[in-house]
């Protein structure tokens, strides 16, 4: 007897069958992206080179919730850099919709990170965001260690944007516990604040 799926199951499966995983090295890819009025090809691994990585999916250029979510972003962009972070938004909209969009935009206009074309979908599929019933993606931000490991990931409905502050506090407990082993970081932590280190005497006392 053949399953039936319903409209979610399906919507789930598409989406997230090639999510990948906590703690894992992600898929090296090459693609094309914009940034300071020139088109050039890049790939992952020479972007997580000796620092973190931010890829910050959304859905297409030219929309309503991106460019406030992109505007926030390029706000934190000096600082994100000091703290040896590169940001990657990626989008299915080609390196030339990028550039118009960046153009006419005054919110976009403020974007100096790199913006990723992504018209074939590949990079989308290779973490899980494409929704291909739309040929977009999902609202999707990955933190990526120096070493090419996914240490953090959120995904979003289309309808819910995202919060740059609440993603610094999550890149700032990602580098602390990866320089601090044995360390973890509670609900909440922020740099100076008390972190815990996990045993038995703790049990039973949080």
């Amino acid at each position: 007897m053949a399953v039936q799926y319903d409209d979610d199951m399906m919507f789930m499966d598409t989406c997230f069958n090639n999510q990948p995983v906590i703690g894992e090295k992600v898929i090296d890819r090459e693609f094309e992206v914009y940034q300071s009025n020139k088109f050039k090809k890049t790939k992952l691994s020479t972007l997580y080179k000796n620092k973190w990585l931010v890829l910050f999916f959304y859905p297409a250029d030219f929309t309503f919730i991106c460019p406030t979510e992109l505007e926030d972003l390029a706000s934190a962009y000096t600082k994100l850099k000091k703290m040896g972070v590169e940001v990657v938004s990626v989008s299915t909209d080609t390196v030339f919709t990028h550039k118009a969009w960046h153009d006419t935009s005054a919110a976009i206009k403020t974007v100096k990170y790199p913006m990723a074309a992504d018209p074939t979908g590949q990079l989308c599929r290779d973490f899980g965001v494409m929704i291909e019933e739309e040929g977009l993606a999902l609202r999707g931000t990955f933190i990526i260690n120096p070493k090419g490991e996914l240490k953090a990931m959120e995904v979003h409905d289309n309808s819910i944007g995202r919060d740059v502050d609440e993603l610094i506090r999550k890149i700032q407990a990602a580098q602390f516990v990866e320089k601090n082993k044995g360390q973890v970081c509670p609900a909440k932590w922020t740099p100076g604040k008390k972190t815990l280190k996990p045993g038995i005497n703790l049990v039973g006392k949080i």
